[in-house]
């Protein structure tokens, strides 16, 4: 029996698009929490800043709803 699973293009983008709108709001919501107190290490919050940034421009190629 192969142990490979194959789904269409289509359905791989929507599975990417959907891990990566949701990690961009896991990163905005960490941000946010760091700004009403919550603790973030410092250097996580350049890097989810950035992060956020690029994920922006990648969401917008699978097509942002």
């Amino acid at each position: 029996m192969s142990k490979e699973l194959t789904i269409d293009r289509e359905t791989a983008d929507r599975i990417t698009y959907l891990n990566l709108v949701d990690y961009r709001k896991y990163l905005k919501k960490a941000l946010r929490d760091h700004k009403k107190g919550g603790w973030l290490h410092p250097e996580d919050v350049g890097n989810n800043i950035r992060l956020i940034e690029a994920l922006d421009l990648i969401i917008k190629y699978f097509g942002e709803e």
